[in-house]
């Protein structure tokens, strides 16, 4: 059975609700994400000086997701009702059953908290169970050792770097990590995801 193609979806778990991305999230963005280097240092997007540039990049994502080749979401906590962070959905293919997960990042106030964990537990549950998908994927800069690890934390596998891979916004060549988690692990993984943010 062919896989489906992700569309936007709202997916509410215990701590956030992931929704489509609009221009209504960006005051929000702004106040918890903001400019902060720290949080847009491994992205392919210099940080935003303004409220104004950080618009522009929800834009292009909106834009992304209204041509079907993204599908983008909005990380709002609960307990706040505000954004916090975004994610999404990359580089899918039906036929081939296979997506990527990227595009990730978070406000630094909700780093090393259930935010991440859960949002990956909702965004893996859609795709192997829902859509169908045989293989979900991440890439992540081969230096950002805290990605890389939060992404094996999942249950992922590495599979390796390909070298040169992309221009970062400075200037300079990124070397690409890339993890993989296929359909038949997810039941493992999930447990584990699950289990961990019962214990949060």
């Amino acid at each position: 059975m062919t896989a489906k193609l992700p569309a936007p979806v709202t997916l509410t778990g215990r701590h956030i609700r992931l929704e489509p991305l609009e221009r209504r999230h960006l005051a929000d963005l702004w106040a918890t994400v903001g400019s902060d280097p720290e949080v847009w240092r491994w992205t392919m997007d210099l940080p935003p000086a303004s409220e104004e540039e950080l618009g522009r990049i929800l834009d292009t994502r909106i834009a992304e997701a209204a041509t079907g080749t993204s599908v983008h979401f909005t990380a709002v906590d609960l307990a706040s009702g505000r954004a916090v962070g975004m994610t999404g959905y990359h580089d899918f293919s039906a036929q081939d059953e296979y997506l990527e997960i990227g595009a990730t990042l978070y406000a630094r106030s909700v780093w090393r908290t259930a935010v991440n964990t859960e949002a990956k537990l909702l965004l893996l549950t859609h795709a192997f169970e829902e859509l169908g998908m045989g293989r979900v994927y991440w890439k992540t800069d081969a230096l950002n050792e805290r990605s890389r690890n939060a992404i094996q934390r999942l249950g992922a596998e590495f599979e390796g770097v390909q070298r040169r891979n992309r221009l970062r916004p400075t200037g300079t060549w990124r070397d690409t990590a890339y993890f993989a988690m296929l359909a038949d692990e997810w039941p493992e993984a999930k447990s584990r995801l699950t289990e961990r943010l019962s214990r949060g």
